[in-house]
């Protein structure tokens, strides 16, 4: 297994090479080359289609009589994936592309037609500018004015970059989490607003609930304050001088700070004195009146 490892033969002292036998060079002589297929194609015998990008083992050999600027030209001969039918492409310098030459044929690309349409639309061009000096002036007018737009697009395209570099990705960010913050309070007060206009208060009538004697008197203090003012407590009436040197009664409501409470049988008898002394007192003031109005 030795020897077929080494990259020279042995040739014994004795050997001879005008002996050996000369093989019949071909005209046309192919190298066989691996490659991958530039273009797709449909086989003209069994219609398949074969993508680009296809490998396969090609035979190439130079097509004899044709260059262009003295580049050779080159044949590769292959076979279809399906039916085995021999394909023959060959090279196109000009273009810098590839011509199918027989057994298939190229499938339509759409960008292929538009390179050809600019291509005789320029060589149109220069037809008719070869005789008119008007018609060149023209086109060169025409030239230079998308010129002048194209460099005019540009200067705005740099003029708008370079404000946008002037502006601070964190003060950018700032600004747009202080604008979502605000948006999402106006949405959260909103929301309250609504939730507020569907509640609906018991006390809607206008109407207010006395205090029971049998209550509590640790009631809230506002509750008390709202049955004060909305029972006020009767004022007494004054004499007839105190009015007119005063002008009239003015008096100061206290809130009843805690609740009636049943007076109890004991204190009857004391409290009966007292209001029969109020009594006089009031008959006293009345006297006093009927006297000035005399």
């Amino acid at each position: 297994m030795g020897e077929r490892k080494v990259l020279n033969k042995y040739y014994p002292p004795d050997f001879d090479p005008a002996i050996l036998r000369r093989l019949p060079k071909t005209e046309k002589k192919q190298i066989k080359v691996r490659m991958m297929l530039p273009m797709s194609i449909r086989c003209n015998t069994c219609g398949n289609y074969i993508y680009k990008g296809t490998k396969f083992n090609s035979r190439k050999e130079d097509v004899v009589g044709k260059t262009y600027l003295g580049i050779q030209i080159f044949r590769f001969y292959f076979k279809c994936t399906k039916c085995s039918a021999e394909l023959a492409m060959v090279t196109d310098p000009q273009n810098s592309d590839y011509v199918m030459e027989s057994g298939a044929k190229r499938n339509f690309e759409p960008w292929r037609e538009q390179d050809e349409a600019m291509e005789n639309a320029k060589k149109q061009r220069e037809i008719d500018e070869m005789g008119d000096a008007m018609k060149a002036l023209e086109n060169k007018t025409v030239d230079s004015k998308q010129e002048m737009d194209i460099m005019a697009a540009l200067d705005e395209m740099k003029s708008m970059r370079a404000r946008h570099a002037q502006v601070d990705t964190a003060a950018m960010l700032e600004v747009l989490q202080r604008t979502a913050a605000a948006n999402m309070q106006k949405r959260i007060d909103e929301e309250d607003e609504e939730i507020l206009r569907t509640v609906v208060f018991r006390n809607s009538e206008g109407y207010v609930k006395r205090l029971m004697d049998d209550e509590d008197d640790g009631e809230d203090e506002p509750r008390k304050k709202q049955n004060v003012e909305t029972n006020p407590v009767p004022k007494p009436p004054l004499p007839a001088a105190a009015k007119k040197a005063s002008g009239g009664p003015k008096f100061i409501i206290k809130p009843v700070e805690k609740s009636i409470k049943p007076v109890e049988k004991s204190n009857v008898s004391s409290a009966a004195p007292q209001a029969n002394g109020a009594l006089s007192s009031l008959g006293a003031y009345a006297s006093d009146d009927d006297d000035d109005e005399e």
